[in-house]
Parts: C-alpha cells; structure tokens; sequence
C-alpha cells in the first residue's frame, strides 16, 4: 500500500518537538514526499504504541534530511560518515575483564562475555564520552565482535582509535583483545545528493508498514537545538547546505 498523498502544514506551536529553538513555531516550510525505503526502524521510526495507531509506524520529527538528486524524493541526510570500530576477543577465555581506553581515558572492567549494552555502558562512564556519543551493536563477546558507532560530539569526526589491554581475560588460549577501525570517520557518506543538507523534518508522521512514500513538511529556515535532535548531527559537520537553507544550531 503507498501511503502518499499530498500535504500541507500550518502550525505555531512547539509541542512535541523539543529539538525546535524557534519561539514562535513554525513559519517557513515545504511540502516533500520522503522516500521511506531509505529510512531505519529504530533510528528514524518506531511502531506505534498508540492504539489509535495500531499497525502504523511514526517517523519521529526532527529528523536532518537530504534530497535524493535522481528521485527528487527525501532521505536521511548523509554528510560525513561516523566512525565505526570493532572490539574482538581471541583465543576463548572463560572468565576475566578487559578494558579499553579512549583518547587518555581507560573503562573499568568489562567482562569477557559482555553484551554490547555493557560495552557501550563502560564507554558512556569515561569522563569524555557522553551517553549518545557511542552506540554498540553486535555481542556477546567473546563469541561475536562489538562494533562501536560514534555520534553526539563525535559525529561525523575522524575520532582517535580505541586501545584494549586484555591481560586480566583468563581461561582459553591465549585469551586477548583488540580494536580495528571499521569505518574510518570525516569522509562523505554518500553521493546520491542527500550529503547536501536541505533541512528538518517538521512533525512526527504515521505511515503504513510496506509503504515507500511518505508526504511530510521540511523545515529549511529557522533554529533548532542540535543536542535535542532524534539522530546525531554536529553543526561543525556541515559543510554544504542546500541553497536557500538558513539554519541556526544552538
């Protein structure tokens, strides 16, 4: 079923959209059609808990959206690519810690077979990483690796690879651990127009499951709270914006 149809929007309060800065609502908008195939349940949408809604998914507001050039349809803005690194344990242990160390700062204990909630957990402790600055996927260790996505303040930034020490990991053979870079971060993300910001999406949208297309409004003039948005995105990042834009980042 195609959930598109055409969409106007009027409004002048803030309710619900805590990422707007602006303290008269919204004035300056246009009518898009979003390309949903492009957007991540989790990241971009959830499954509605209302029961008004019941069967639909709610695309959050907030979200930075880039121009698709060969569609003319929108997606999920694009700039710089985060960084990704990989923490794999060897050798089998069967008991034990170990620790990584960011940028100068060393984890407490991490236990050997840790789910990726707990890795991220003993990343946010460190006194410069904040909660939403990593994301960790993957686990447990130490069967299957944990990658660690960073965004917040790091999004977008070429960020200093992690170290680990396992010499407290026991059992196995040879029990150790180590941190490979995965997706090396501060490059483009993508080339298909949507590394060009072209704004934010206004509300929250509710669209069927199985639809490819959306209509939404796109805020391009305004301001907003960079640290309030539903995904990471770091104002210094930016590099190019679509033309017209004018966007104001507290």
């Amino acid at each position: 079923m195609n959930d598109f149809q055409p969409y106007s929007y009027t409004d002048s309060v803030t309710a619900d959209r805590p990422w707007l800065a602006s303290l008269v609502g919204v004035q300056d908008t246009n009518t898009i059609t979003l390309d949903l195939a492009k957007f991540t349940e989790g990241t971009h949408y959830a499954v509605s808990a209302n029961p008004m809604l019941q069967g639909r998914n709610v695309m959050k507001s907030g979200i930075p959206l880039g121009k698709v050039t060969a569609s003319g349809l929108y997606a999920p803005y694009a700039g710089t690519t985060s960084e990704v690194q990989t923490v794999t344990i060897t050798g089998g242990p069967t008991g034990g810690t170990y620790t990584l160390t960011f940028s100068g700062q060393t984890t407490a204990g991490i236990p050997y077979n840790a789910s990726a909630a707990q890795v991220q957990a003993a990343l946010e402790a460190l006194s410069n990483i904040n909660p939403g600055d990593v994301t960790a996927g993957g686990g447990p260790h130490p069967g299957t690796p944990v990658t660690v996505t960073f965004g917040g303040q790091y999004s977008g930034d070429n960020v200093a690879q992690m170290t680990a020490s396992g010499t407290n990991l026991t059992g196995g053979t040879t029990p150790a651990v180590a941190v490979t870079t995965t997706t090396a971060g501060g490059g483009a993300a993508a080339s298909d127009g949507t590394e060009v910001l072209a704004g934010f999406l206004v509300s929250q949208i509710s669209f069927n499951p199985g639809s490819t297309k959306a209509g939404g409004a796109l805020l391009w003039h305004g301001e907003v709270f960079a640290g309030e948005l539903p995904v990471p995105l770091d104002p210094a990042n930016v590099t190019a914006v679509a033309p017209g834009v004018n966007i104001h980042y507290r």
